[in-house]
């Protein structure tokens, strides 16, 4: 990223909710973006995964720079590249684990979708839950059946945004522990958004981040 800033419309006018955002990182590195609620951490991190368009500045993905494109060309660079994992989960319901899984290798027209998303929620230890609907597991099951999903595609970049925030203490150890394991077996680059404190020790480096500027980077 190289000076972002994201302004908005509102009644009263215009709004920056980011300004002059540089930040680097590099791969394979768990980067971890802390900030009190309305600093804006969730905005930057969305500009970093194309799932929003930066105002200004520059930001680079896989060395294309997604200021410049439009939604279908920022999905485009993701497609199998960019795992997601949200606090609230977005799990489909109605469908189960192992349908959840294989949404993204279907879209990206894998063949064997179904084989890859049961061997990725064996990796999250839900081997015996794949063909459960997900409204019938626990919250700390649906993160997992998130993080299957995220991790199911070989991610380069995994961006997640509080994914222990809906999670007891236990289990979102547990999830943390998870996620870092993933992380070490496959190289996948963290980039996490949180303000537990769990998360922020492991990561390997910290982002603060306030009023919509970064103070260490």
């Amino acid at each position: 990223m190289k000076q972002v800033g994201k302004t908005v419309d509102t009644p009263n006018g215009k709004l920056d909710i980011l300004d002059n955002i540089s930040l680097d990182v590099k791969y394979q590195e768990a980067v971890v973006i802390k900030g009190a609620s309305g600093s804006g951490k969730t905005t930057l991190l969305g500009l970093m995964a194309g799932l929003d368009q930066a105002s200004n500045g520059d930001v680079i993905l896989f060395g294309e720079n997604l200021t410049h494109q439009n939604e279908e060309q920022r999905s485009s660079i993701r497609a199998g590249k960019v795992g997601f994992v949200f606090q609230s989960f977005h799990l489909v319901q109605g469908a189960t684990a192992a349908q959840n899984v294989m949404l993204p290798l279907e879209l990206s027209g894998m063949d064997d979708a179904q084989q890859r998303a049961i061997a990725s929620l064996q990796q999250v230890g839900l081997e015996t839950k794949t063909d459960t609907l997900v409204e019938h597991l626990s919250g700390g099951e649906q993160q997992r059946v998130a993080i299957a999903r995220a991790y199911a595609t070989n991610p380069k970049v995994l961006f997640a945004d509080e994914p222990t925030g809906n999670l007891d203490a236990v289990t979102g150890r547990q999830i943390t522990d998870l996620m870092f394991h993933l992380r070490d077996q496959s190289g996948t680059t963290l980039v996490l958004v949180t303000h537990e404190q769990e998360l922020l020790e492991r990561g390997d480096r910290q982002i603060l981040i306030e009023s919509g500027k970064l103070l260490t980077n």
